[in-house]
Formats: structure tokens, C-alpha cells, sequence
């Protein structure tokens, strides 16, 4: 499947030309049911169980900074600031999926596709206090988030 990806077939660069199109009209952050490219989010970490969640980030291209409106009305969000230089856009693309879903630890991201306007990339998040996640010894998580997990289902017992 790496393989596929990386070679790049017709058909595989028709599709997700179509999928483009469909994804520009779609919100920035989009749940989605399963990744895309299941070998490279396996690789992350994900696993198709629950407590796991596949999100779709939308990212705008460009460099660090636009002109600022000089004439008419202030626009309310002016776009001046497009990147921060020392983020990459796979880490704004977690950041914004953090934002959104802030119950949610992220595992990882990687690449979809791109056009002139925009990147995707497939960010894998995990949900620390479901039970599944919990009883699975694979799955590594940070052990302050760890800690902070068995400390506030301790304080719902008591």
C-alpha cells in the first residue's frame, strides 16, 4: 500500500483529485470513519477499535505572512498571520485538531494531499479515559497524562 502511494497510479491521483473538491467545501477539522491510508496510520499507532478517532485537517498553503488591508473597511480576520516559522504544518494541523477536541490526545498525522490552496493531513487521536484504551498495554501514552487519567477517575469514584 506504501508502495501505491508513493508511485502514484492515474486512478489513485483521479480520486483524490475528486476528493479535493469535495473536501474545499467541508469544514477545516472533519471526523472521519476510517484513515485513508490505513498502513501509515497503523504505523502511528491507530488501531480500529473504539477510543480511536481518524480526523481530516485542512491547512492553508502560503508563507508566513499576507499584505495588510490598506484600503476599505478592517476585515475582522485579516489573514495577515498564516503560519508560525517554527511550526510545521503537520504540527499546526495536531494543534488545530487539539483545539477542536480537546478531550483527545493526539497520537500522530500524516500527509493526504494537497493543492494551490490548501494541505490535508490525517491527524490519529486517541481518547485516554475510554476502557478499551485503557486496558490496552500497546498503546504507550505519556505517563503524566497517564497519571492525570487514573487520578481524575479516582476522584468520580470517591
Amino acid at each position: 500500500m506504501n508502495k501505491l502511494w508513493r508511485s502514484r497510479p492515474e486512478e489513485l491521483r483521479s480520486l483524490l483529485r475528486e476528493s479535493r473538491i469535495l473536501w474545499r467545501r467541508e469544514p477545516s477539522v472533519v471526523r472521519v470513519d476510517r484513515p485513508l491510508r490505513p498502513d501509515r496510520a497503523r504505523g502511528i499507532g491507530y488501531k480500529a477499535k473504539q477510543g480511536f478517532v481518524v480526523l481530516r485537517v485542512r491547512v492553508r498553503r502560503g508563507g508566513f505572512s499576507r499584505p495588510r488591508p490598506n484600503s476599505g473597511r478592517r476585515p475582522r480576520a485579516l489573514g495577515t498571520v498564516l503560519h508560525k516559522v517554527n511550526v510545521t504544518m503537520l504540527e499546526e494541523a495536531i494543534n488545530r485538531a487539539r483545539k477542536k477536541y480537546p478531550n483527545l490526545h493526539p497520537i500522530g498525522g500524516y500527509l493526504l494531499t494537497y493543492d494551490s490552496m490548501y494541505k490535508w493531513f490525517e491527524v490519529i487521536m486517541v481518547d485516554p479515559y475510554h476502557p478499551t484504551v485503557r486496558s490496552d498495554p500497546e498503546i504507550k501514552l505519556p505517563d503524566p497524562l497517564v497519571r492525570r487519567v487514573e487520578k481524575k477517575l479516582k476522584e468520580q469514584v470517591t
